[in-house]
């Protein structure tokens, strides 16, 4: 455990924390906790996952401006319902394209767990894409990746990583349901 990994830690429980609460500087806090992440990660010789926090910073700029715009446009961030044939689509599509990039990893690099790692690189992505569209499906994709995130950690012995992505669970859990609350509000004030 280090003083980087710590201070990771906790900006990443508040940018998850302001997620929640649809809160927009969740997007410019999850930046810094994913700039922290790409060094401890490559420290790790997690790759994949050095990539993945690259790209969340690109996605978290992504982000930004979408809540931005439908903030300015609606006044409020409404949750929106994601199509099942959609979902499982994008689900395959990041399957595969995360088994090519594990083992381009396997591959090119000495990657610790390279399929692995790149796997959850990806549906991470694809999560946090779900996020910045306001999908309420976002929540139980994370609860499903950080459970597999937390197994890798625990192996490469970043315990307090591992107890983070516990925490993550918890959090999108209450993610879940804070976000199910406001989309039944919002259809009860819809259909009024």
């Amino acid at each position: 455990m280090s003083v980087l990994e710590i201070i990771a830690v906790l900006i990443s429980v508040l940018g998850v924390t302001l997620t929640i609460k649809r809160h927009i500087a969740c997007w410019v806090v999850n930046f810094i906790a994913c700039l922290l992440y790409a060094y401890l990660f490559f420290e790790y010789q997690l790759y994949g996952e050095t990539v993945l926090q690259t790209l969340f910073m690109g996605m978290a700029v992504y982000g930004f401006f979408q809540w931005k715009t439908a903030q300015q446009q609606k006044q409020h961030i409404i949750i929106q319902s994601l199509p099942l044939s959609k979902m499982w689509l994008q689900i395959a599509l990041s399957s595969i394209l995360g088994l090519l990039f594990g083992l381009s990893l396997k591959w090119w690099t000495q990657a610790s767990l390279p399929l692995l790692d790149a796997q959850l690189a990806v549906m991470s992505l694809l999560a946090t894409y779900w996020t910045s569209r306001k999908y309420l499906a976002t929540w139980v994709l994370w609860i499903v990746v950080d459970l597999v995130y937390i197994g890798m950690f625990i192996y490469k012995e970043l315990l307090l990583t591992a107890v983070l992505y516990a925490g993550f669970v918890v959090l999108a859990y209450l993610g879940w349901r804070e976000w199910h609350k406001i989309r039944q509000q919002h259809a009860a004030h819809s259909a009024v």
